[in-house]
């Protein structure tokens, strides 16, 4: 069984470290559903990577969100440095701020086209598109309503799904 410390979650904002403890089974639930759907659509050109890959724009930056997509040929080593075509977040009590506000600001900042913040306890996401001016809403789908989406691969899938 790992130790509380093995289920900390470390990433670098500016130069700040930040911590994140164990997360709730729902967390770790819906992390899985998301992996399998977006796997399942997934083109081969592309990668779906879950918490095991950084993705560090700058020199005090390492982000490392719960699910991301990105180019392959891009992933070196855990280490990505090109923003990756999606970035995913599941929230939770612990990390609900810090994904809405900070991480938002921060894969804003560093362009990546698509930020989808999932809350397994409402059943509620939320896309977020990259436009020049910064991330508008696209979509906030709820509990069985269908989400097609077509960033960064086509793909079909429902809130409700997720948490199954």
């Amino acid at each position: 069984m790992p130790t509380a410390e093995a289920t900390r979650h470390y990433e670098i904002a500016n130069g700040r470290l930040l911590i994140t403890g164990p997360q709730p089974p729902a967390h770790h639930a819906a992390v899985v559903a998301l992996m399998v759907t977006l796997k399942q659509a997934c083109p081969p050109d592309l990668l779906v990577s879950v918490g095991s890959l950084n993705f560090r724009p700058t020199l005090t930056t390492s982000l490392r969100p719960d699910l991301l997509v990105c180019h392959r040929t891009a992933a070196d080593a855990q280490l990505l440095t090109t923003p990756p075509l999606l970035a995913v977040e599941v929230l939770s009590p612990t990390t609900h701020t810090t994904d809405i506000v900070l991480k938002r600001t921060l894969y804003e900042t560093h362009h990546i086209p698509s930020y989808w913040l999932f809350d397994p306890d409402t059943q509620e996401l939320t896309v977020l598109h990259l436009t020049p001016t910064g991330y508008t809403c696209q979509a906030v789908i709820q509990a069985e309503e269908p989400f097609h989406a077509t960033h960064p691969f086509p793909l079909s899938l429902s809130p409700a799904d997720l948490t199954k």
